[in-house]
């Protein structure tokens, strides 16, 4: 929760330095490919560096990839019901932002690269609502919608960020399919966004 609230201050702060100092930083398609590459860098070296994540990566029934392939195709078409009633934005648009499943950080820039700035900020500005929205209604999900309703609310978030209140809500046996649904959906959002955009 605490890492929501500090990463949604810094966008907050963002936009009132740039009122106040008019600041008008050119965020340019080189600048935003050198950003993309240094995080998938870093997405890498943190998911080779954990010990636990290959490991149960190994012993997992393949069934349980199906938890976050229905994660992926359940917010594309969550996402793709707002199309019906906001036509001012292209489909694919609207597709990228769901399938961004949590990821604020990859999805803005990669998003911003492939498109334009102001997309990337919705697809940050969604995702991350996404994340706490499951940080704060993880029990009532979990009461209406059953346990392994707060893994597909968090989405990528769900092998870091949320896991905490998903085993607190859900219990211990969704540990596992928790975060390896989170770090499946962490390897297919920039796949599928770049296919989305190809």
């Amino acid at each position: 929760m605490k890492n929501s609230l500090y990463i949604s201050l810094f966008f907050i702060a963002g936009i009132v330095a740039g009122k106040i100092f008019s600041f008008n930083i050119a965020f340019t398609k080189s600048a935003g490919e050198y950003t993309l590459m240094a995080l998938m860098f870093l997405i890498g070296i943190s998911i080779g560096g954990d010990k636990t994540i290959l490991p149960l990566i190994r012993k997992i029934d393949l069934k349980i990839l199906f938890v976050p392939l229905f994660i992926l195709v359940g917010s594309i078409l969550g996402t793709m019901t707002v199309f019906i009633f906001y036509r001012d934005m292209g489909i694919k648009d609207v597709v990228a932002l769901g399938a961004g499943v949590g990821y604020y950080s990859l999805a803005s820039v990669y998003i911003a690269r492939l498109r334009t700035n102001l997309l990337g900020t919705e697809a940050l500005l969604v995702n991350l609502i996404r994340e706490i929205f499951t940080l704060l209604l993880a029990p009532v999900l979990v009461r209406l919608l059953g346990k392994e309703s707060p893994i597909a609310s968090g989405g990528v978030t769900s092998m870091d960020t949320t896991l905490a209140v998903i085993v607190k809500y859900s219990g211990n046996n969704y540990l596992i399919p928790s975060i390896i649904s989170g770090t499946v959906l962490t390897i297919l959002v920039p796949v599928i966004l770049s296919l989305i955009y190809a």
